[in-house]
């Protein structure tokens, strides 16, 4: 039963005292962001007259949202420490609300940069009071060839708020509105499915109740396939037609664009991964010998091995492990994470009406902060060191670059977390005392492989399969998605197991399928930490990289910044190089087994 804030130790709870020491202050910030946003507004029109104009308003923007975004995540974390209390939400709500404000106000800044006559822009940007700003001017005129006329953009503005209407709707239907029917529970008991116990009954150590678990949930979503099917039809075609207006080439490129990649790093991770599907086959052959299945079927793929054992991690033990998990990085690196553990930045115990799941946050003015409840098992300590790679990456960064160039790319975001969670991994699998430790670990390692990196690439070739079929003029159907869901099921999984027909109705439950070409991401991070982490135990060298690559946030795009961290994801080497190490794993599970 969640506790009562108030009774959990200061010592457990995150101090956001540091960001404000009191209301006092808060009026002084919220007066000088809505100066500010006034002040912006005088300059409209006139942005081009004088490099004065240009650098007044530049420097205006970047200290007003450096202020606001500060307000803005104070607020918000407040808030999440106890969403009953109205006046944090209340706060929270006006710092949403001057967001808005000052994206209004700064609106008319890029299109009259793009509107600027280019040898005076470049002129402008010589000054010195000026270069800094250059990167960020240089990645708004990157989208001057798709930038559309005044008056097309503002007809594109208004478009933009149906775009979403997909997604709400398969939200509303999918969270809301259907409803699943009960199963039998391994006690007997009749309990209604629904999406949270789903995921506790398919890892069921009962077939049964995995079989009845998965029939239940994917026939539901197989009864409302063909609203489903028309949901995402349209966001397809939202996508597609941002991408025809805009003249992109396609809407995977218009996707791509905005962090400079390439199509064929999008295209070698399918490639990569396909060729490795027979590794991936015997794990799931390994896997089934293991458990005693005469065949494996798709509500078997989540069941855990070595299901007896558990691992019990108090919170105080897992700082133990994980600072001595993070040696090869350096001393630096641990010395932070020790002042995380010690200094306020982590919210660790659930508590009424706190905010679920877990992230790390902060602004350029403050240290990172934590949100998580931990809950004494090996999933919690994975998710303290996840998130602590968030808040060390994001450290780096802020005392690295200027403001405007501290926030990193989604492509590399989950680089620095998972390569935290790798070397974790490596510890525990080297410090095991048993062979059913051994078994646990090496099962759990191997289910984030084959979640993250195989069964993402599935979604990422199944969503530029349907892109690619509307954009040639074909409808899509549900009988259209489920062909094509299908076969890719048979491809990746066909090998070792029986692939049950109701399984070609997952895409319908999926929703970051409504995230234009967002998953390869997963796989894409995963792959890079993967070989950063082999790196990083190689030598001192390498480790030197890797904090650089910290320390360089959003200074550089992605590809550049792994690069010189080691890794050139451009190349298909990078995800191969990822899946020998799991094939590898494979054949050490099954060596022991």
């Amino acid at each position: 039963m969640a506790k009562d804030r108030k009774t959990i130790e200061d010592k457990f709870k995150w101090n956001l005292e540091e960001m404000y020491s009191g209301s006092k202050n808060i009026e002084s910030d919220l007066k000088y962001i809505k100066k500010n946003i006034e002040e912006i507004k005088n300059y409209k029109g006139k942005l081009s007259d004088s490099a004065d104009n240009l650098y007044i308003v530049m420097k205006l923007m970047e200290e007003c949202s450096r202020k606001l975004s500060h307000y803005y995540v104070y607020t918000h974390m407040k808030h999440h420490e106890d969403t009953r209390i109205n006046e944090n939400l209340g706060e929270a709500t006006k710092s949403e609300m001057l967001s808005t404000d000052l994206d209004k106000a700064t609106s008319y800044v890029v299109p009259e940069i793009l509107e600027m006559d280019e040898k005076k822009l470049d002129e402008y940007l010589k000054e010195k009071r000026l270069l800094k700003y250059r990167k960020m001017i240089d990645e708004i005129l990157r989208d001057k060839p798709y930038i559309l006329s005044e008056k097309e953009e503002q007809i594109m503005a208004q478009v933009s708020d149906l775009t979403g209407v997909p997604e709400n709707a398969y939200e509303m239907l999918s969270y809301a509105d259907m409803k699943f029917p009960e199963i039998t529970d391994e006690e007997g008991n009749k309990v209604e499915l629904n999406h949270f116990n789903y995921n506790k009954f398919i890892k069921s150590a009962d077939r049964r109740v995995r079989k009845e678990a998965f029939e239940a949930e994917f026939g539901t979503y197989k009864k409302y396939s063909n609203t489903f099917a028309a949901t995402l039809f349209g966001a397809i075609k939202a996508e597609i037609f941002n991408a025809n207006i805009r003249k992109y080439p396609s809407a995977l490129y218009a996707s791509l664009f905005a962090d400079n990649i390439n199509i064929e790093v999008y295209e070698n991770l399918i490639t990569s991964v396909s060729e490795n599907i027979p590794a991936l086959n015997k794990y799931l052959n390994v896997k089934k010998k293991y458990l005693g299945l005469d065949k494996m079927h798709m509500y078997d793929l989540y069941q855990p091995m070595a299901k007896d054992f558990k691992m019990e991690i108090s919170y105080e033990k897992a700082q133990e492990i994980i600072i001595n998990a993070l040696e090869p990085i350096g001393s630096e690196y641990q010395d932070l994470i020790k002042k995380a553990f010690s200094q306020g930045w982590i919210d660790v115990y659930e508590n009424e009406g706190k905010k679920g799941g877990a992230y790390s946050w902060g602004s350029y003015d403050s240290h990172p902060y934590i949100l998580m409840s931990y809950n004494n098992d090996l999933n919690s300590m994975f998710t303290l060191i996840h998130e602590l790679g968030h808040s060390i990456h994001s450290y780096y960064s802020r005392n690295n670059q200027e403001y405007i160039y501290s926030s990193y790319k989604i492509f590399v975001a989950e680089v620095a977390s998972t390569v935290n969670e790798t070397l974790l991994i490596k510890y525990l699998l080297k410090n095991s005392t048993s062979r059913e430790e051994k078994i646990y670990l090496l099962n759990y390692y191997l289910e984030q492989f084959r979640t993250t990196v195989y069964r993402q690439t599935l979604f990422a070739e199944f969503e530029k399969i349907c892109h690619e079929k509307v954009e040639k003029g074909q409808p899509m159907t549900a009988m259209d998605f489920s062909k094509v869901y299908f076969e890719l099921n048979q491809k990746y999984y066909g090998g070792a197991c029986e692939v049950d027909q109701i399984s070609e109705v997952e895409w319908a439950r999926i929703p970051h399928f409504y995230s234009n070409f967002y998953v390869y991401k997963y796989a894409t991070g995963f792959s890079a930490a993967s070989v950063l982490s082999s790196l990083i135990l190689d030598s001192r060298e390498n480790v030197d990289r890797y904090i650089e690559f910290l320390k360089s946030g959003g200074s550089e795009y992605p590809l550049d910044q792994l690069k010189k961290a080691g890794i050139d994801m451009s190349k298909k080497d990078a995800v191969d190089n990822a899946l020998k190490e799991f094939a590898k794993l494979v054949d050490e599970l099954d060596s022991i087994i």
